[in-house]
């Protein structure tokens, strides 16, 4: 138990100490948070919540749930992919950039699960 106080206040004090890990924390938090938004759009019914008591039906939703987030993030990757292939994107992200990148994006699902591939999803 008092190693993981130690190990706790090492990491607070880290993490009071550098300006790049408050960042690095809060842009994770960030990506979460608009994964959650993201879930709430897809998982609609009920204002999001579990609508059965029984194990089972629970189960059953949160796997579809997570069939779908496979889904979306598999379809983001290709569109990725697709824009980044584009020679007039040669050369115009930085490392940084490219770091940046993640297929969470969500933009191009609408309520109620209808998804809208048409839609730019990248800059536009």
């Amino acid at each position: 138990m008092e190693l993981g106080r130690t190990q706790k206040t090492v990491f607070l004090a880290r993490y009071l100490r550098s300006r790049g890990l408050q960042r690095e924390i809060n842009d994770g938090l960030n990506v979460i948070e608009s994964w959650n938004c993201a879930n709430s759009i897809i998982f609609y019914g009920k204002n999001s919540e579990l609508a059965s008591n029984r194990r089972d039906e629970q189960e059953m939703s949160v796997v579809c749930l997570r069939i779908c987030q496979a889904a979306m993030v598999y379809v983001d990757t290709l569109m990725i992919q697709d824009v980044l292939a584009d020679p007039d994107w040669d050369g115009v992200l930085t490392a940084e950039d490219e770091r940046g990148l993640t297929p969470l994006f969500w933009l191009q699902v609408l309520p109620y699960g209808e998804v809208e591939l048409t839609r730019l999803a990248l800059g536009g």
